[in-house]
């Protein structure tokens, strides 16, 4: 009866599920939401009949998607589909929202680092030469635009070409911000659905109670004195830095925006003035710079303990 009801329940969320991956390829403007959703089955299936039953469910929306899109398809669950089995399985062992965070994360990091392998074994393509090449193009259509109205269009697409140089060391970078974007949307918007069936599930702490481990405040001294030392940009250490330290500077930066959010919550300070002070840090690089070194100190003089009423 038990397996009956569990072959049941998967037929119904793999049906939905192909649902989405047609509305998803299919249907641009619906995507733009209903991508964000796609873990919401897996999740269910794991949380209601565990992870192995659950990576038998996953086996058979592979094959599901393979027959509706081929190939190009089969991204969505080799994304989503892992991160909801993962997700659910720490919903099921009741871990906190900041655990299924980091857990949903790393899943969907190693997700797209063998996506990214995939591409280049099977297809060919490599992603980030092909952003590179788009880009260039981009630019050069830009300088002709520029130079047929009369301007000198070097100087000002001068940057563009140096950052477009760059991207190719910024690959680890960006795959662990794209993992953890990933994993933060997913998660805001599959429990708006999974806490329907299962109220219980743990939800993100309030912004104003994030705070990082104090090793992070060593990483961050030590890359910022490499990068003021300086090192050959054709080194390897070259590559580290330049992706660890605008990760750790980002790090430092929200460190220092939650310690805003916790202290105007103590003093009884309106909703209304954090908000306006993180719209004013991502729009002036003065306050980015005030923000960061009050996440330093909180950080490493845990600044938010010594706060009262």
């Amino acid at each position: 009866m038990k397996k009956t009801k569990a072959l049941t329940e998967g037929a119904l969320l793999a049906a939905l599920f192909g649902i989405g991956v047609i509305a998803t390829i299919f249907i641009p403007f619906v995507s733009m939401v209903l991508i964000w959703f796609m873990p919401v089955p897996f999740i269910i299936y794991v949380l209601r009949h565990g992870l192995k039953p659950g990576i038998l469910f996953w086996t058979v929306t592979l094959f599901i998607t393979f027959i509706i899109a081929g190939l190009p398809g089969l991204p969505i669950p080799l994304l989503f589909g892992l991160g909801g089995l993962v997700v659910g399985e720490l919903y099921r062992r009741n871990k906190s929202g900041l655990a299924v965070l980091l857990g949903g994360s790393l899943t969907y990091i190693v997700s797209i680092i063998v996506l990214f392998i995939m591409s280049i074994a099977l297809l060919g393509i490599h992603p980030l030469h092909t952003t590179q090449e788009l880009m260039r193009q981009s630019i050069e259509t830009a300088e002709s635009m520029l130079a047929g109205i009369g301007q000198d269009p070097g100087e000002q697409l001068e940057a563009f070409q140096d950052l477009i140089d760059m991207l190719g060391q910024l690959g680890p970078l960006l795959i662990i911000l794209m993992g953890v974007t990933t994993a933060l949307l997913t998660q805001l918007f599959s429990r708006i659905i999974v806490k329907r069936f299962y109220p219980k599930v743990p939800s993100l702490p309030p912004f104003k109670e994030w705070t990082f481990p104090k090793s992070f405040l060593w990483y961050y001294l030590i890359v910022s004195i490499l990068v003021l030392i300086g090192v050959p940009e054709t080194s390897f250490i070259y590559t580290v830095l330049i992706n660890l330290f605008p990760l750790l500077t980002f790090v430092m930066t929200i460190q220092g925006l939650s310690f805003i959010f916790h202290y105007c919550y103590v003093k009884g300070v309106p909703k209304v003035v954090p908000i306006l002070i993180t719209v004013f840090t991502l729009l002036l690089p003065m306050f980015l710079v005030m923000v960061r070194i009050l996440g330093i100190i909180d950080l490493g003089f845990e600044l938010r303990k010594r706060v009262k009423k």
